[in-house]
């Protein structure tokens, strides 16, 4: 009986065993010096800026939207196609997403689309690097700019991208967040960071984090108004022991893509932008200076596929898979709230049903994604 893969695992080992260790012999395990260490090694690594650590990428988002100063009244420009956290960290503030279509190549932000959505109300523009390649982050800022508005990045898919000017995701001057899950790029079991562009946005950050308290409070003081949003210092200690080698398992995830790549290209799939309507589609390759750090692997079934069936056919063969990612505007809270229907954004729409995650993570061997691929042709009835 063959093993089963999962979708994603997380990739961890001695290091991350000593060092969590050494946290709880400390008797330390929040607010400690784990967390200090962390924050300064995730800079150093990324480049600059003001690395802030909390609890998710989620709460990465909700204190950038607070620092971008959106809130009731505001529209902010951003993408349909994505983890639903990037438009509900705007309605805990009470701004509303206006949501545009995507590039039918990297499905990211379509920079065309934003601009025909800037409205009256709009403040901001919060792109998100999808499924790690980075946004024309570039045209974002320039149309910013012609309107005056602020930028939130959600890259906690995009850890290690490189965007068209030959620099990380991240350095952009732009708030900017990263997410830290178990099937991330690098994980902290939960967990995310916050790029903050200055030293007054880091503290305003660093102290809504900890339920507003300044770091010269006493534990009870607390002169804003805050959230329990603290990274503890044994996730702290995973990401340490994580970004020893982050640059070494990134490596090894490029190796698992192309592996990908070689194999599903045997079936006839082809790269996004070369496809004819009927092809399976692989993610885009990477375009001049640009280069995707990779979070998943999806591809986009032929039209007209019975996507559960496939993943039912996977799953029989204890291969686990993905309906990846759905369209937030047509779930039930927003159609129910906004209105939208069905049509609005028809590329995002289009990806979002034909779209299937297949497993994924640092380890994965050329064995494993042979018979995946082995079982996802068959399961679509195309032969090498």
């Amino acid at each position: 009986m063959n093993e089963p893969i999962p979708l994603a695992r997380p990739e961890l080992g001695a290091r991350e065993e000593e060092l969590v260790a050494d946290v709880i012999r400390s008797g330390t395990l929040s607010l400690g010096p784990r967390l200090d260490e962390f924050e300064r090694s995730f800079a150093e690594w990324l480049g600059d800026g003001y690395a802030l650590a909390v609890s998710s990428g989620t709460a990465a988002l909700h204190l950038a939207v607070r620092a971008a100063g959106w809130g009731e009244g505001d529209e902010v420009i951003t993408s349909p196609l994505s983890f639903v956290a990037s438009s509900n960290c705007l309605l805990y503030e009470g701004a509303t997403p206006a949501f545009c279509d995507i590039d039918p190549v990297t499905l990211c932000i379509d920079p065309g689309a934003a601009g025909e959505a800037v409205g009256e109300g709009t403040a901001g523009i919060l792109p998100i690097h999808i499924f790690g390649y980075p946004a024309e982050i570039a045209s974002i800022t320039r149309l910013a700019g012609e309107h005056d508005l602020g930028i939130v990045e959600d890259a906690c898919q995009a850890l290690g991208a490189v965007d068209a000017t030959g620099r990380r995701v991240g350095l952009a001057g732009n708030l900017t967040t990263f997410a830290f899950y178990a099937n991330k790029q690098m994980t902290t079991g939960e967990g995310g960071v916050l790029i903050a562009p200055d030293r007054q946005a880091a503290e305003r950050i660093r102290s809504e984090r900890n339920q507003g308290r300044a770091p010269d409070m006493d534990q009870v003081e607390h002169d804003r108004i805050g959230f329990n949003y603290r990274l503890t210092d044994m996730q702290a200690a995973l990401g340490i022991a994580q970004l020893e080698r982050l640059d070494e398992m990134l490596g090894r995830r490029d190796r698992v893509a192309a592996l990908y790549r070689e194999r599903l290209t045997q079936l006839g799939a082809q790269p996004a932008g070369e496809q004819e309507e009927y092809d399976l589609v692989l993610p885009c390759e990477n375009r001049g200076e640009e280069r995707r750090s990779w979070f998943v692997f999806c591809v986009q079934l032929p039209p007209g596929t019975d996507r559960q069936a496939v993943i039912d056919e996977l799953a029989s063969k204890d291969i686990a898979s993905k309906a990846y990612l759905p369209c937030i505007h047509l779930m039930p809270h927003y159609r129910e709230r906004f209105g939208f229907q069905g049509g609005e954004f028809p590329v995002a729409e289009r990806v979002a049903e034909r779209s299937l995650a297949l497993p994924f993570f640092t380890s994965m061997t050329e064995g494993q994604v042979d018979r995946v691929c082995t079982a996802l042709g068959e399961a679509l009835g195309i032969q090498p």
